[in-house]
């Protein structure tokens, strides 16, 4: 099963606190056809399944932003693949992100600039049944009128471009 579903965020993930503080969050779940994985493999492969209309959807933003201020994030895909997991340390970049806290149930990485802050948390969900799962959240908190601008503008496509990233993955893991 395939689906990827919105859901409220885990009041015991490491991205609930900053709840309080966002202008922005969502999370979705999908399923895990392999529990084994760890978080931060997850993320990796979230992120290389980048659909390639997402990545050019970045490459247009990124050639816009620049003429506002905002910085160029590169591409979302952009991990390496020969470098192991285990390698990986917080500071460490993970495609557009910097990663901030390595744990073997949960990922966090962040993008912070003087517009907005952009957190992202990957989660494996506690078994429900036989079932495993996972968590994607977001929670952007904006820092000035340019970030809530960007903001009103990212948010719809941002509600797009996560359950696509998800499910493209889970294509690749049925494929």
């Amino acid at each position: 099963m395939n689906r990827v579903e919105l859901m409220d965020v885990p009041a015991d993930g490491a991205l609930y606190p900053r709840l309080s503080t966002a202008d922005f969050h969502d999370c979705y779940r999908f399923p895990l056809s392999d529990s084994g994985l760890s978080a931060l493999e997850l993320l990796i492969a979230v992120l290389a399944a980048s659909p390639a209309w997402i990545e050019g959807m970045m490459w247009l933003r990124n050639k816009a932003v620049r003429m506002i201020g905002l910085k160029d994030l590169g591409a979302l895909g952009a991990v390496d693949p020969a470098k192991p997991p285990a390698s990986y340390r917080p500071g460490d970049r993970v495609g557009i992100f910097s990663l901030v806290d390595i744990r073997e149930d949960e990922v966090v990485v962040c993008d912070s600039d003087r517009h907005l802050d952009v957190w992202l948390s990957v989660r494996k969900l506690p078994p429900d049944g036989d079932r495993h799962w996972a968590a994607v959240t977001t929670v952007v908190r904006t820092k000035n009128r340019l970030g809530r601008a960007y903001m009103l503008a990212v948010k719809p496509m941002h509600r797009m471009i996560v359950p696509a990233s998800l499910r493209s993955y889970l294509a690749r893991k049925a494929g």
